[in-house]
């Protein structure tokens, strides 16, 4: 071979061999690109908590199972449409209607329990949970976490006995009032009825409620109440509070929402505003057009002749769950308010309060109207994208979808923790408690660990050994009562 022909093959078989090179050293550090995020995956991976749905009224009266596909018409929340929104916890209302007067407790343990029959009814799907890291643990199971709160002091009866039995039932907030005005605070619903006796706020036993739920661990809740039990709920607690279910004043002016001082407020306070969804609530143009007072008078009037034609044969009271078709009917004349409206109350109380001090508290199955697109629960990923189309990060977007809450939750019991701590009180448990506890399936673990928190009162003899066995108790919650003896 020719000394220039050499030479040429020598550099092509070397320029071939550099490239080959070259192109093996870049593969080697192209990394592959990062998959986006959705705000579909966002809105899966969010453990998401709402504190307010009246279902308990279904359940109830109307024998209502939460495993039953329901039109949207009927109901806004059932299994199907929890898994569809990816709702991971709910508090259900206990509310009690002023109707019930002089039997407020016993409709208040009925509702109590027909939440724990739902969840013995779906154990592959719901469990019950009392603590922050119940809601977690569910979440782990791949379970919906069923909570409760009470709806309006009026229901613990102005007994410090009853709240703390509604505490070991599994309570776990309290609205300091409902519409009324109850014997030891005021409420926003009838602040202006000259009718009404007021306190000024709260009196020297509601403010030893508000105590007591801070000791507890049962989450004091100010949505309803009048403004001045706001602010004196917010100096007596040592514990962050929630505001359940309202929404911001400044851009719909209704009593049951909250003021930018307010908001404000709880920022200081560490707690937390869950917005409301309620058309009513967040759009001045419905609030307006549905509190027309012809309107209203009209509605009223056919309400009151509904009740006088469906007279209970026991006496007992016409609930609003039998005449809520009537209000549906009423509010159906009012155009819906736009998604924008619910969007624009929690940018608002972002805003004032912080990112770090709102949350969700729809009030399904509670109210006449919801926004367009809202039309059941299975409808809250459409809040997320909205939020993520306004600006607001992931990491901002999951702690108002729950995390809010949750961290309020964890401050809550952490202020119950060391105050019983403080106090060297005992709450024990009796054996009515243990026995309800254990005949409405709460789950070993759980029961256990409230044993073992609270103590019991009672000696466990063999009667009563025999009436938990036959409630199917573990042996191991019957060893746990036998040590768990105060003195």
């Amino acid at each position: 071979m020719k000394l220039t022909q050499f030479l040429v093959c020598f550099l092509l078989l070397s320029g071939l061999a550099l490239g080959q090179s070259h192109t093996h050293k870049k593969k080697s550090h192209t990394a592959p690109p990062a998959k986006a995020e959705t705000w579909q995956s966002i809105h899966q991976s969010a453990l998401i908590i709402d504190t307010h749905a009246d279902t308990p009224q279904r359940f109830l009266d109307e024998n209502f199972d939460l495993g039953e596909n329901t039109p949207i018409s009927q109901g806004h929340i059932d299994l199907g449409k929890i898994k569809q929104g990816n709702l991971g916890a709910e508090f259900f209302s206990i509310w009690v209607e002023p109707e019930f007067k002089g039997n407020y407790a016993k409709r208040a343990f009925d509702l109590i329990d027909s939440v724990y029959q739902q969840a013995a009814r779906h154990p592959d799907k719901m469990t019950m949970a009392f603590t922050a890291d119940d809601i977690v643990r569910a979440r782990q199971q791949h379970k919906f976490a069923a909570l409760m709160g009470i709806e309006g002091g009026h229901a613990i009866e102005n007994d410090m006995r009853l709240l703390r039995a509604f505490y070991r039932a599994g309570v776990r907030y309290m609205t300091l009032t409902w519409s009324n005005t109850n014997d030891w605070a005021d409420s926003s619903g009838d602040i202006q009825d000259p009718n009404i006796k007021h306190h000024n706020g709260m009196t020297d036993f509601g403010k030893d409620v508000v105590r007591e739920m801070n000791r507890l661990g049962m989450i004091v809740d100010i949505s309803h109440v009048s403004d001045a039990t706001f602010y004196r709920a917010l100096v007596i607690s040592q514990a962050p509070v929630i505001a359940s279910h309202s929404s911001s004043r400044e851009l719909t002016n209704h009593p049951r929402n909250m003021t930018d001082d307010m908001l404000r407020a709880v920022t200081n306070n560490g707690g937390v505003v869950m917005v409301n969804f309620y058309s009513a609530f967040i759009d001045e143009n419905y609030r307006k057009a549905s509190s027309d007072p012809e309107k209203m008078k009209q509605r009223d009037a056919e309400v009151e002749a509904f009740k006088k034609a469906h007279v209970h044969p026991d006496g007992s009271p016409v609930t609003y769950d039998e005449y809520a078709g009537i209000e549906k009917k009423w509010a159906a004349q009012v155009q819906r308010t736009p998604l924008k409206s619910l969007i624009d109350h929690i940018d608002h109380v972002a805003r004032v309060a912080g990112v770090d001090h709102v949350g969700l508290g729809s009030d399904f199955d509670g109210v006449t109207s919801l926004p367009e697109g809202i039309d059941s629960v299975a409808d809250l990923p459409k809040i997320t994208q909205a939020l993520l189309q306004l600006g607001y990060t992931s990491e901002q977007v999951q702690k108002i979808l729950g995390g809010n809450f949750l961290r309020v939750m964890r401050e809550v019991e952490a202020t119950a923790k060391r105050l019983q701590e403080e106090s060297k009180e005992s709450d024990a448990l009796t054996f009515e408690d243990v026995e309800l506890m254990v005949g409405n399936r709460v789950n070993a673990a759980q029961l256990i660990e409230r044993i073992n928190q609270h103590g019991v009162n009672f000696d466990l003899t063999s009667d009563r050994r025999t009436r938990l066995k036959a409630e199917n108790a573990d042996d191991a919650v019957l060893d746990a009562i036998a040590k768990a003896r105060r003195k």
